[in-house]
C-alpha cells in the first residue's frame, strides 16, 4: 500500500484519553493533546445576557417617556449586545461538543466563528451609531438631559460590570470579543453622561453627536484587531504569538532530522493550536520516546497542544507550504513506504 498524504489531518482533532494505535500504513505519527481546558465562561455569558436584556427594556421605556430618540436608538444598539453575547455563548458551547464520525474535530472552530461574528456585529453597530450621530449634527435633538444621564449611568454599570466578567479571558478571542462589545458600550454610555451634563449646563446640543463620533472611532480602532485576527484564524492562518520559523528551527534541531517538510500550524479554536509536519529522517528512527519529547517541547515552548509528526525517509508529496511541484511517482512512494517507521500515536 502506498503511503499517501491526508489533507484532512490538517484540521482539528479532539481526544480526552491516552491510547495508541498501530495503523500499519508506513507512517510514523505522533499526537499530543493538552488536557488543560479553557476557563468556562458560560455563567458570565448568562449573567451578561440577563442584565443587558433587562437594561434594554428599561432604556426603551425611559427613552419613550423622556422623548429621547438617543435613548431609544441606544436601546436598539444594546439589543445587539444581547445578540453578541448570545453568539459568544453559543461559540463556547459548541466548541465543547464531542467529535463524531461525521465531524471528527467536533465544533471547536465555532468559537473562532463567534469571535468573527461579534467583530462584524460590533463594526455594524458602530457604523449605525456614526450614521445617527452625523444626522443629529444637522438636526440636534433636545431631550430630558437628566433622564438621559441617569439611564446612561445605569448603562455604565451594566455594561462595565458585564465587561469585567470577561476581563481575564483576553487569551480567548471569543471571550475577548464579548469583552470588547461590553467595554465599548460602557464607553459610549460614559460619553452620553459627559455630553449630557455639559449639554444641560451650557446647552451644547452638538456635543452629544460629536462625542458619539469620537467614541465610535476609538471602538472601531479597537475592534479592527479582533476582526483581523478572527478572520486570520478562520482561513487557517498561523495564530499570533507563534513564530513559524522558530517552530521549524526547533524541529530541524531534533536528532536525526535532516529537514522539515510540509509544516502547518493552525488554530483549532480560540484557545487550541495544532501542528502537522513531515520529519525527513533518512538515517534515523522515530520511536515513542522521540515523538513524545518532540511534542512536549512544542507544547512547552509554543503552546501547541495538538501535534502530528510524520517520519519519512524522503518527501513523497508536494508540500502545501511551497509552490506547486510535480507529484512524486509511484516508485518513490513505494520506496518511502518501505523505509517509513510504524505508526505511533500519543495522546495526553
Amino acid at each position: 500500500m502506498r503511503a499517501g498524504h491526508d489533507h484532512d489531518a490538517h484540521g482539528p482533532a479532539a481526544a480526552t484519553h491516552a491510547h495508541g494505535h498501530d495503523h500499519g500504513h508506513g507512517h510514523g505519527l505522533g499526537h499530543h493533546h493538552a488536557h488543560d481546558g479553557p476557563r468556562d465562561y458560560s455563567r458570565a455569558f448568562v449573567i451578561g445576557i440577563v442584565l443587558n436584556s433587562a437594561f434594554v427594556v428599561v432604556e426603551a421605556l425611559f427613552g419613550w417617556r423622556a422623548g429621547s430618540l438617543a435613548l431609544l436608538a441606544d436601546a436598539g444598539h444594546n439589543l445587539s449586545d444581547v445578540a453578541g453575547l448570545l453568539i459568544g455563548w453559543a461559540g463556547t458551547m459548541v466548541a465543547t461538543m464531542r467529535p463524531t464520525a461525521r465531524r471528527t474535530y467536533g465544533w471547536k472552530r465555532g468559537s473562532i466563528l463567534a469571535a468573527f461574528a461579534n467583530a462584524v456585529l460590533l463594526l455594524v453597530a458602530m457604523g449605525s451609531l456614526a450614521w445617527e450621530a452625523v444626522g443629529r449634527l444637522h438636526t440636534p435633538v433636545v431631550a430630558d438631559g437628566y433622564t438621559v444621564m441617569v439611564v446612561a449611568g445605569i448603562g455604565i454599570l451594566v455594561n462595565g460590570g458585564t465587561a469585567l466578567l470577561f476581563l481575564r479571558g483576553g487569551h480567548d478571542l471569543n471571550v475577548r470579543g464579548a469583552f470588547l462589545h461590553m467595554a465599548a458600550d460602557a464607553l459610549v454610555s460614559a460619553g452620553v453622561v459627559i455630553s449630557g451634563a455639559l449639554g444641560v449646563a451650557y446647552g451644547w446640543t452638538w456635543l452629544d453627536p460629536v462625542t458619539s463620533l469620537v467614541v465610535t472611532v476609538l471602538i472601531v480602532f479597537a475592534t479592527w484587531s479582533l476582526f483581523r485576527q478572527s478572520f486570520h484564524l478562520l482561513v487557517d492562518g498561523v495564530p499570533e504569538g507563534i513564530d513559524l520559523h522558530a517552530v521549524r528551527r526547533q524541529l530541524e534541531a531534533l536528532p536525526g532530522v535532516e529537514r522539515v517538510h510540509d509544516l502547518h500550524v493552525w488554530a483549532m479554536g480560540t484557545t487550541e493550536t495544532a501542528l502537522t509536519a513531515h520529519l525527513v529522517m533518512p538515517d534515523a528512527t522515530a520511536d515513542d520516546a522521540f515523538l513524545e519529547a518532540a511534542t512536549h517541547d512544542l507544547e512547552h515552548r509554543f503552546g501547541i497542544g495538538h501535534v502530528t509528526l510524520q517520519k519519512v525517509s524522503r518527501p513523497f508529496t508536494p508540500p502545501c507550504d511551497a509552490p506547486p511541484c510535480a507529484p512524486a511517482d509511484a516508485g518513490a512512494g513505494q520506496t518511502d513506504n518501505r523505509h517509513a517507521a510504524g505508526a505511533h500515536e500519543h495522546h495526553s
